[in-house]
């Protein structure tokens, strides 16, 4: 096999499958890119047989076949290359000569032989723009479980209708949910539902801000998720179990609103913060008439206390909340103002942003997080 690929398209379509391809050693090829060289194209697929990439780039191909690299080395090897073609040849050995400009060198290659298959991409059963997709995982990737013991929680719920889709997504301690409005499926297929790995959907939205105007085609079969981006596509595994009824966690009696600048309200929590106790994270939410107050106090570090003006007009309240669930919802919105919503002492807060007055209201986002005893 011997082709030549510019710099810029081989460095861009490496640096994409560097969250795909494995980092342990276990199964030395799974280290490995597949280059494939046909017609006009390079094709590379890179899997740690939980996620798979493929993608291609424009090649001038002198000589068709495949192969195998480290894919790291290569990509390390090629970003300190001058801004030229490169030329690569790969020999019955399994050697690959690289040259570029006046650099010359030689990487030890595998055979794809041992290289695992990818499966086919079957019918898509819907369409969803880049945007909107990455918008709604950046919404809900915080809340997944770290625990891989809750494997169910390892990854997000999308429901997928010809009218909207919805993600949602929970460690136990707190929930996220997004539901945005358009159509979407395709006409005659039925309600779509599927758990998204965490990992997959880092690497969905790494590569929908890469084509941000462009369409995610989904599809699925009984063991796999199908994301395809423009000429990339994703392969997930589906994680399987049950996701909690989540329709049951979120608040129906919560009917005194505090309304404030996410700015003002995200500042004082930062700062307060830094004096909660590191393993708790727990800090005291006052609201009371016109205000909200944060307090935190650890023996070890002190204490601090802050007030942001709000929109309150309801009861005087105290909650203990974790300051990075609060904080992680304040640092994914986007609108200048939010609301809490809240019950009483003992039940769950929920936060919501505001629309401005001139937006279109297209989506629904709901983040509920639990109290705390302090």
């Amino acid at each position: 096999m011997e082709f030549t690929v510019s710099k810029a398209d081989l460095v861009r379509e490496l640096g994409l499958s560097q969250g795909v391809v494995e980092k342990k050693t276990t199964i030395p090829i799974l280290s490995n890119v597949l280059l494939e060289a046909s017609g006009d194209r390079l094709f590379l697929t890179a899997t740690d047989l939980d996620l798979g990439l493929r993608t291609s780039c424009p090649a001038r191909v002198k000589k068709e076949g495949s192969g195998t690299i480290p894919a790291k080395k290569l990509l390390d090897y090629a970003r300190l290359l001058p801004d030229a073609d490169i030329t690569i040849k790969f020999a019955e050995n399994q050697w690959a000569s690289i040259s570029c400009g006046r650099s010359r060198s030689r990487i030890a290659g595998m055979s794809r032989e041992s290289f695992p298959e990818l499966p086919s991409m079957p019918e898509t059963v819907a369409e969803i723009p880049c945007g909107q997709l990455s918008g709604m995982i950046a919404k809900t990737i915080f809340a997944i479980s770290m625990e891989e013991s809750r494997f169910t929680l390892n990854g997000a719920l999308m429901l997928l209708a010809e009218n909207g889709v919805t993600m949602v997504s929970t460690d136990g301690h707190r929930l996220s949910y997004i539901q945005t409005s358009g159509p979407v499926g395709s006409p005659g297929h039925t309600a779509q539902r599927a758990l998204i790995p965490r990992k997959a959907m880092a690497e969905i939205a790494k590569l929908s801000s890469d084509s941000p105007e462009g369409m995610v085609r989904f599809a699925g079969d009984d063991n796999h998720l199908f994301f395809q981006i423009g000429s990339r596509m994703l392969i997930s595994r589906k994680l399987t179990g049950n996701f909690p009824d989540y329709d049951r966690v979120l608040p129906r009696e919560n009917t005194h609103i505090a309304r404030v600048s996410r700015d003002e309200a995200k500042g004082a929590i930062e700062r307060v913060a830094q004096f909660a106790d590191e393993r708790s994270r727990a800090v005291r939410v006052q609201f009371t008439t016109g205000e909200i107050k944060v307090f935190s106090s650890a023996l070890e570090t002190g204490e601090s206390e802050e007030s942001v003006p709000c929109e309150y007009a309801g009861p005087d309240l105290e909650i203990g909340f974790n300051a990075q669930y609060i904080l992680d919802f304040l640092r994914a919105v986007p609108q200048a103002q939010v609301a809490f919503t809240l019950k009483d002492q003992k039940s769950a807060g929920e936060l919501q942003p505001i629309p401005a007055a001139d937006q279109t209201v297209a989506e629904d986002y709901r983040y509920v997080v639990m109290p705390m005893r302090i």
